[in-house]
């Protein structure tokens, strides 16, 4: 006789991160969050200056397709360096973090890169 399945059983455990369960790879993932970071920077500085889809074509110096991308936050498609190209075009500077894990190194330690 074939088992029963309880209402209340999880079927699929989460790790919590949509992007792991999905099958993203470690390295994919901080690509992706690094682009989500950079893209929210980006689109702060747009609406705090209030700049409209023709002003970002003429500071960006990109043709309207790459703007209206940018504007309906098709930014996974662009690479990391248009990201920061577009960062610091508009007057902001991005630096990155890195943190060693533990496990691999003995002590903690934290190296800064600025770019731009």
């Amino acid at each position: 006789m074939a088992k029963k399945k309880n209402k209340n059983e999880v079927s699929h455990t989460s790790t919590g991160n949509v992007l792991y369960d999905l099958g993203a790879t470690q390295a994919e993932v901080v690509i992706m969050e690094m682009k989500y970071h950079l893209y929210q920077a980006i689109m702060e500085i747009v609406k705090k200056r209030d700049y409209k889809s023709r002003d970002l074509e003429k500071i960006l110096d990109q043709p309207q397709p790459k703007i209206s991308l940018l504007l309906n936050g098709k930014f996974i498609k662009m690479r990391l360096e248009t990201l920061t190209s577009y960062l610091t075009q508009l007057g902001a500077e991005a630096t990155i973090k890195v943190d060693f894990k533990k496990s691999r190194q003995k002590t903690s330690s934290h190296k800064r890169v600025v770019l731009g």
